[in-house]
C-alpha cells in the first residue's frame, strides 16, 4: 500500500482550467479542487465558503468580509468562481475513480473571520454562531452532492480549514478594534458545531491547520478521520495525542515541504522527520504508509507557478519513499 500525497488547497494564477490540469497530472491517485485566491475576493477561502452559504450572505468591507442582508455582486463572483473551479476539474477527471479532496472553512474560523453589522467578529454571538454552523452544514451537503454528480466515481474526502481553531479555543482571536480579545469559546461549543458540519459527509473529514498547537484529541472525538497540519510546527507536547490518534485510526496529512518558495532537500529527506517521529512514539514502521499521507505544510497561493509545480510532484515522491523505506 503507498503513502498518499495530495495538495492542501490554494494555488497561485488564476486560471482555472490550468490549476485543475496541474493538479490531476501531479497527485493521479488523490487529486483536489484547487482554490485561486489571486483571482480576488470571494476566490480567497473565506469568501468562498461564505459562497457556499445556505440563507446567508456576506459582502466585502475594507475591513473584510461582512454579513448582508441579501446577495450581492461578491456572493455572487464567489459562487461563479466556484462553479468555474468545479467545470475546470470535471474536465480533467474524465472518467476518474478513487479519492478525490474538495476543501471549505470550518465554522470557527468563519466565525472569527465573518463581521456582524456592526463591525465585529459573530464568535462573539453565540446564536448567529449556531445560525452560521446550519447554514453552512446545508451549503456542504449540496456542494457535496453536486461533486459526487460530476465526478460520479470520486471518493470524496472533505477537508474543513480551521486555522483560527486553536485561538478560537484560548480566547486569542482579535477584536475589531485590536485592543481586546474576544472570550475563548467552550470547548463542547467548539466540539459540537464541528460534528454538525462533519456529520453532513459520509465519508472522509480531514480538519486542516497550519497554526501551532492543533488539538488533535478535540478533532477526533468530534469525528475528524484525518488531521492536516503543518509538520515543522509539532513539538513533543502533541507525542500522546498524536499517538493516540494514529492508534485510533486517525489519518494524519503532513506539512512536510515549505508551502513558499525554497530549496527542496531529497524527497526521502522530507519525510525523514515523519520516520522519526514514528520511532519516538514506537509505532510499527508497517504502519506507516497508511496513516500518512504527505502535503506541503500549507496552501501554495503565496508560491511561484514553477516552485507550486515542482512542490507536488515532490510530495509524490516524497510519498512514495515513505512507503518504500518506513524505517
Amino acid at each position: 500500500m503507498s503513502a498518499g500525497a495530495t495538495g492542501v488547497g490554494s494555488l497561485p494564477g488564476g486560471d482555472a482550467r490550468e490549476a485543475a490540469k496541474t493538479v490531476t497530472g501531479s497527485f493521479e491517485e488523490f487529486p483536489y479542487l484547487a482554490e485561486l485566491p489571486a483571482r480576488g475576493p470571494g476566490a480567497d477561502m473565506i469568501g468562498r465558503s461564505l459562497g457556499l452559504l445556505v440563507d446567508m450572505y456576506a459582502h466585502v468591507e475594507p475591513s473584510g468580509w461582512r454579513i448582508s442582508d441579501r446577495p450581492g455582486r461578491d456572493t455572487k463572483r464567489a459562487r461563479s468562481w466556484l462553479g468555474e473551479d468545479l467545470d475546470a476539474l470535471e474536465e480533467f477527471t474524465q472518467g476518474y475513480a478513487g479519492k478525490l479532496k474538495v476543501q471549505a472553512v470550518g465554522p470557527w474560523t468563519l466565525a472569527a473571520a465573518l463581521e456582524l453589522h456592526g463591525g465585529e467578529a459573530m464568535l462573539q454571538d453565540a446564536g448567529a454562531c449556531r445560525d452560521l454552523t446550519g447554514s453552512l452544514a446545508e451549503g456542504l451537503r449540496e456542494h457535496l452532492a453536486d461533486v459526487r454528480k460530476r465526478i460520479p466515481g470520486a471518493d470524496v474526502v472533505l477537508q474543513l480549514d480551521e486555522p483560527s481553531l486553536t485561538a478560537v479555543l484560548l480566547g486569542r482571536v482579535r477584536s475589531a478594534s485590536g485592543y481586546r480579545t474576544y472570550r475563548a469559546v467552550d470547548r463542547q461549543v467548539v466540539e459540537g458545531a464541528l460534528r454538525e458540519v462533519f456529520a453532513v459527509h459520509d465519508g472522509e473529514v480531514v480538519v486542516h491547520s497550519c497554526a501551532p498547537e492543533v488539538p488533535f484529541g478535540l478533532l477526533r472525538r468530534a469525528g475528524a478521520t484525518g488531521v492536516s497540519f503543518d509538520f515543522s510546527l509539532l513539538t513533543e507536547r502533541e507525542d500522546d495525542a498524536i499517538g493516540e490518534a494514529v492508534e485510533g485510526g486517525t489519518k494524519l496529512f503532513a506539512g512536510v515541504v515549505p508551502g513558499t518558495d525554497a530549496p527542496l532537500s531529497d524527497p526521502g529527506g522530507s519525510v525523514m522527520g515523519v520516520r522519526k517521529l514514528w520511532r519516538r512514539l514506537g509505532l510499527a514502521p508497517g504502519t506507516l504508509a497508511e496513516s500518512v499521507v504527505v502535503t506541503p505544510s500549507c496552501g501554495l497561493a503565496g508560491a511561484s507557478p514553477a516552485y507550486a509545480r515542482a512542490v507536488q510532484a515532490h510530495c509524490v515522491r516524497a510519498a512514495r519513499s515513505l512507503a518504500d523505506n518506513p524505517e
